[in-house]
Order: structure tokens, then sequence, then C-alpha cells
């Protein structure tokens, strides 16, 4: 009498994934306790804070000129490091994805280097290096250059933070697509450049946009590294985030308040922009799935 083994009969994937209703409620209203908590609450206090006193006490707290001139300083700042950031971001990108070459792993590491890297501990190696007693210091001084606790000094300590959102953004993307487009264009007698701009481009642009908006916006919202090299003058090296730590200090919430508010408005722009971005992204993504 032959004994027949008998296989286990496969439960629907649907089936593996279902939970009781229970479990579905306690999760989701962890999360969503977790959020109120620490999301939502902090930002209704945020503004209901700012406007505490008022419209015009708000006004006046933006409009006040060491306040405008943070205002102004962060704005610079982005306006130069997110540009240089996109041209790097892009170059990186392109040849990690589509060239292999000696030495690919160790520019993946180096890019991940402010990631692992306390911002306070980059800033701190800029004073190192272009302080008044840094490695060149002296010849900085010498010829009438100010770096540290100047604007330069913190569009560097800018750069070396957010340096790489774009390539990280765009790394992945790029590498999915693969060379198969590029290297048809160039079959058909594309030039490099063109085919970047007819091609390569087109394939990323939403991906290359995701990673501007995150890069601004760490870039207008970076606190450690700014503060070790910016030196805290009032009107000249402040950016937003250093101007509300000093009104905060100094006890005047209700300003202190309304200046934190533009960088939670910031936030929530970005965080628009950024679901936008991943929508279409997902929607090309589909289509591109249906036609292939």
């Amino acid at each position: 009498m032959s004994a027949v083994a008998t296989l286990p009969v496969a439960k629907p994937a649907s089936a593996a994934t279902q939970e009781p209703l229970w479990v579905r409620v306690l999760l989701i209203g962890i999360a969503l306790a977790f959020l109120t908590l620490f999301l939502f609450v902090p930002l209704v206090a945020v503004f209901a804070e700012a406007f505490k006193k008022g419209w015009q006490a708000y006004i006046a707290a933006i409009v006040e000129p060491d306040a405008w001139a943070a205002i102004k300083l962060t704005l610079l700042t982005a306006v130069i490091a997110v540009p240089l950031n996109l041209v790097f971001g892009v170059a990186a990108a392109w040849s990690i994805a589509k060239f292999e070459f000696r030495g690919k792993h160790l520019l993946l590491t180096l890019i991940d280097l402010p990631f692992s890297v306390s911002p306070v501990i980059s800033g701190l190696i800029y004073v190192l290096m272009f302080g008044a007693q840094g490695w060149l210091g002296p010849w900085l001084q010498a010829h009438d250059l100010k770096i540290i606790f100047a604007v330069p000094g913190i569009v560097l300590a800018t750069i070396f933070v957010t340096f790489p959102f774009v390539a990280r953004e765009l790394i992945p993307l790029m590498q999915e697509q693969g060379t198969e487009e590029e290297e048809a264009a160039l079959v058909l007698g594309a030039s490099g450049w063109r085919t970047f701009w007819h091609v390569t481009l087109p394939n990323i642009k939403w991906g290359l946009l995701y990673g501007v908006i995150l890069c601004n916006a760490r870039a207008m919202g970076e606190f450690g590294a700014v503060s070790v090299v910016s030196g805290h003058i009032r009107g000249e090296t402040n950016t937003i985030p250093l101007q509300v730590e000093i009104l905060y200090n100094e006890y005047n919430f209700a300003a202190a308040f309304a200046i934190a508010s533009l960088l939670a408005l910031l936030a929530l722009v970005t965080l628009a922009v950024k679901s936008f971005i991943e929508w279409r992204l997902q929607d090309e993504t589909n289509h591109t799935s249906h036609e292939s």
C-alpha cells in the first residue's frame, strides 16, 4: 500500500496579507495617533503662536530688518546651492547609471557621506580648513578673503549637506531605465549632448524635480552646519533657522514662531509638490508598463 503525499493547498496571495479587522484598526489608530502627536499638533502650535498677537504683529515680525535679512540670506544660499547640486547630481547619476568604471562604488560611498556625518561636524571641518587658525586661514587673511563667519562659508556648508539629494534620487531611476534608448539615439547619429537633452532628460524630469525640491527644502532649513560657520551676526550671517533660535532665546516667542511659520509653509508646499511628483512618476511608470 503506497502512501500518497498530500501537498498543502496554496492560499491566495490576498489571504496571506488579510488581517482581522481589529488588527487593522489598531495599526491605523497607532499610526494616526503618532502623526497627530508628533506632526499635526506641533504644526498647529507653530501657526497658533505665530498669529497669537494678530496679523499686524505677524507681518511686523517678518519685515523686521534682521528677520528680512535672514530671509534674503536663506534665499540667496538656496539659489546658489541648489543649481550647483543639480549639476553635480545629474553628472554623478549619469556617470554611475550609464557607465562602468573603476572607483564607482567609492563614488557612491562619497555621495552618501553627508547622510552619515553630523552637520555640526561638517561645519567644524570648514572652520578647520578656512578659519583664522585653519589650514588656509593665514593665506585667506593675507589676500583679504573671508569665508568663515561670512556668506561663502554658509553656502559651502549648505552645499555639503545637500549634495546627495539630487544624485540619490536620480541614480536608481536612471539605472532602472537602462541605456537602450541612449544607445539607439547614438546609433541613429545623435550627439551625446543631443541625446542627453532629447532622450535622457525627458525620462528623468520628474525624478530630477523631486530631488531639487528635497534639496531646496533641506538648504533652506539647515541649522547645524550653518550655525557653526555663520558666527550668528545679526543682519549679516543669520539664516531663517538661526534667526528663529535667537528670537526664541530672547523670549520673543511671537516673532520666533512667525519666522518659523515660513519654514512650516515651505514644508507644506514641499509635501504637496512631492506628492504631485510621486503621482506623476507612478502614472508614467504604469503607462510604460502597459505599453511594454
